[in-house]
């Protein structure tokens, strides 16, 4: 494979939308499949309102211009001529084995990088779901991705070099992103640092020892964070929060990667942070 020019993703939540602009943006053709045609109109509409506020602000010149780069399809064969595809739908380990298992089906060229987006879940248990696990890699974005400049590259034991340096010329070359390597452990480098972290704020509002407020003012004026712990939990999503705690704790079985009580009652609440309008703070 030469370059990557046929970019897929596969969800166009928050993360799929992200990587489906940033792509664009760098003059990629774009396929994003999503769930439904509710979702997809979802999901158009996320990306409209991304792209709008980055033509006020200078960032792209055209909005309507990237926008044309982009389909959205609700048939998984759309993806069959692509040169990569990232899987960006929600952290749930038996729907993204699934998803892979039916992507080594229906993406025709045998050289195509199969990526997932996945925050903490192995990548080796995906590679195994194809027929061609050296062409699967993790490329973990960021979120929100098209301001964030960091992704995690994120290899198995069976990942050929090729495909970690063709990944890596993508997100480096192509998208100006910044990439680090990680081992694949569940949580990667991030994650594993920044979820016992939150976890421990949750722990100590569920406590009693401080208000969310409280928390989160002591490490925005005392460590100099951009936003607190709580808050940065419900940028994150409640839900994604608890499901990376879950994979971590799964590997690793040390008590500081489990779910506190607090954070499993908000998410069968649906008190998802940002998204739901309502987590740890109202918006």
């Amino acid at each position: 494979m030469t370059g990557i020019e046929q970019v897929g993703v596969v969800g166009c939540g928050l993360m799929g939308a992200g990587i489906a602009e940033v792509s664009a943006r760098a003059g990629k053709d774009v396929v994003v499949i999503e769930s439904s045609a509710r979702a997809a109109t979802a999901g158009r509409e996320r990306l409209e309102a991304s792209l709008e506020r980055a033509e006020r602000r200078g960032k792209v010149a055209s909005a309507a211009q990237v926008l044309d780069r982009i389909r959205i399809e609700v048939d998984l064969e759309a993806l069959a001529d692509r040169d990569i595809v990232v899987e960006a739908i929600a952290e749930d380990e038996n729907a993204k084995i699934e998803l892979f298992g039916r992507l080594d089906k229906t993406v025709q060229d045998p050289e195509a990088v199969l990526a997932t987006n996945t925050s903490s879940i192995p990548i080796m248990k995906l590679a195994v779901a194809t027929g061609r696990p050296s062409q699967v890699v993790g490329v973990h974005f960021f979120n929100p991705v098209p301001v964030l400049t960091l992704v995690e590259l994120v290899p198995s034991l069976l990942t050929s070099d090729e495909t970690v340096e063709q990944a890596r010329r993508f997100v480096q070359d192509d998208l100006g992103k910044r990439a680090i390597d990680c081992q694949d452990r569940a949580g990667f480098v991030v994650n594993s640092l920044l979820i016992p972290f939150v976890l421990s704020a949750i722990r100590m509002l569920e406590s009693g020892f401080a208000t969310a407020e409280d928390i989160d003012e002591g490490l925005v004026r005392g460590a100099a964070h951009p936003q607190g712990p709580l808050a940065l939990a419900d940028l994150i999503g409640l839900d994604t929060t608890k499901a990376v705690a879950e994979s971590l704790y799964a590997e690793f079985k040390e008590p500081l990667y489990a779910p506190p009580p607090l954070l499993a009652r908000m998410v069968e609440a649906g008190l998802l942070g940002r998204k739901t309008g309502r987590g740890f703070y109202r918006y």
